[in-house]
């Protein structure tokens, strides 16, 4: 009885490895090589480099309006999550965005609520953009393959104006708060049909649902992972290193099944982990904690919840800026300065007057953002660490770490020139680092800090993937035409059988 139930659990092992992987190979095979497209070529996304880089300096003369006054217009009843103060071409504005979300745009000149604006001033906006040479307006788009995710909603319609440079730069402006959503290169376009789009199953279609699109690719990636699994398992049971073939293989296997099965097991775990990784990249039920800081530690560190801030603008600030941010810091008011070119200062909204933060005066405002906790360190970091480094996403350095005795333990990381809180660290997000992030991209500290390690090992074992996957696309395809025609020829002798 025993040996009947393992011959058919192997047959069943075989059975789900070969159908399921007919129908997926080339869905391993896509992975595998628009994988590699995305390690030079990410999906189309505004920096705050490059959208700070469109913006004119500020006409302090022509603000009128203070931010507590704009806010009271945009009818905030608590201290928005984010206000900023701009230039919407000649125009200045306060851009601001509350804690659920909600977005509101008022001019700085006159009070008067910006929900609305037409082409010309779109094209009078994109003018300041550096690479802008001759504007066209392509289109006006509610949703397209560069701005399908729900993040644009609060600014679409958008209008599509092409900026004649040599590098083929559309720039989306929003048709209802003239604010910069997005800028996408002809490179960047034509990559990602390749990288990207095919990898994250990534059709308008289909990813304009957010919930359905998560769906169907968990489903799809779950399935995978039982092929990687399985395969794997059918791989070992198939393989003698002691007692071999009789030809002295240690596969039963020759031509694209012997590929097939040797290249299977150098890469299987690699493709296992590939696999999973990536299933987990969608935080199936909820498994990780959320992204970013939370509601209570922003309140907290701020130490301020009601619209109000002290503001003048009699005199400019010294330094000329391009956006200026309004922030509370440990229950202090303060303005943070962006000029355009990467460079950040504070200063006090009153007077204008640079500000500069102690590192005592952050750790205090970090004690109120977690009343719950101990201070446990505060470590600056001058060079890049297994938690904070620069690949996927620009970090900025030197950063302070801040951590706490929470049962989450968790750790703030706080710019030291703006004294604003970059980022929020806990056990999970930690432990996501190394099983999305480290397993799927190869982010390996060892390998980060030699520069062509990681392309060179990311680039090898693909190539074992690829061959896993072509290999079994051609073994597959050749079990499909043996069927078919063995069927046209019982067809064919049932025809000439007499009835």
């Amino acid at each position: 009885m025993r040996k009947a139930l393992i011959r058919r659990g192997r047959r069943w092992l075989y059975v789900v490895h070969r159908w399921i992987g007919i129908a997926t190979c080339l869905l391993f095979a896509m992975w595998f090589i628009s994988g590699l497209v995305m390690m030079y070529v990410a999906f189309p996304r505004l920096t705050d480099s490059e959208r700070l880089a469109a913006l004119p300096v500020i006409s302090w003369g022509k603000v009128r309006i203070s931010p507590d006054r704009a806010m009271a217009l945009a009818g905030m009843e608590r201290y928005p999550r984010d206000l900023r103060l701009s230039m919407m071409d000649d125009t200045p504005v306060y851009r601001m965005t509350g804690r659920t979300g909600g977005a509101v745009t008022i001019s700085a000149a006159d009070g008067g609520l910006v929900d609305r604006i037409a082409p010309d001033q779109a094209l009078a906006i994109a003018r300041h953009h550096p690479q802008a040479v001759r504007l066209q307006l392509l289109d006006t788009v509610t949703r397209d393959q560069w701005s399908v995710t729900a993040r644009f909603d609060p600014l679409r319609p958008l209008y599509l104006i092409g900026l004649g440079d040599p590098d083929g730069t559309e720039l989306y402006v929003s048709a209802r708060s003239g604010e910069i959503a997005l800028d996408t290169t002809r490179q960047e376009r034509i990559w990602n049909w390749l990288g990207s789009i095919p990898h994250w199953i990534y059709p308008t279609v289909l990813r304009k649902d957010g919930p359905l699109w998560r769906d169907v690719v968990l489903w799809i990636s779950g399935i995978c992972l039982v092929v990687a699994v399985t395969g794997f398992w059918v791989g070992i049971l198939r393989l003698r290193l002691t007692r071999r073939y009789a030809d002295g293989a240690v596969s039963p296997y020759r031509g694209w099944m012997a590929w097939h099965h040797i290249a299977g097991l150098v890469g299987g775990i690699f493709v296992f982990t590939w696999m999973f990784s990536g299933w987990l990249s969608l935080n199936p039920g909820g498994a990780f904690s959320g992204r970013g800081v939370t509601r209570e530690i922003a309140v907290g560190y701020s130490g301020h919840d009601t619209p109000d801030i002290v503001a003048g603008f009699q005199s400019a600030p010294p330094t000329p800026a391009v956006e200026a941010r309004f922030v509370w810091i440990g229950g202090r008011p303060l303005m943070v300065l962006d000029d355009g070119n990467g460079r950040r200062s504070l200063a006090d909204p009153a007077t204008g007057a640079p500000v500069t933060l102690s590192r005592d005066d952050i750790v205090a405002a970090t004690k109120r953002a977690m009343p719950g906790a101990t201070l446990i360190s505060a470590q600056p970091l001058d060079q890049p660490d297994a938690y904070w480094y620069t690949l996927h996403q620009v970090r900025e350095l030197p950063v302070l770490r801040i951590g706490f005795d929470d049962p989450a333990h968790t750790w703030l990381h706080v710019s030291p020139v703006t004294a604003e809180i970059l980022d929020r660290s806990d056990d999970s997000r930690r432990s996501y680092r190394w099983l999305f992030n480290a397993l799927h991209s190869l982010d390996f500290p060892l390998l980060l800090r030699i520069s062509p390690a990681r392309d060179v090992v990311v680039w090898l074992l693909s190539a074992v993937g690829t061959i896993v996957s072509i290999s079994g696309i051609v073994i597959g395809w050749r079990r499909l035409r043996r069927q078919q025609l063995r069927r046209r020829r019982t067809a064919a002798r049932l025809a000439q059988t007499p009835g």
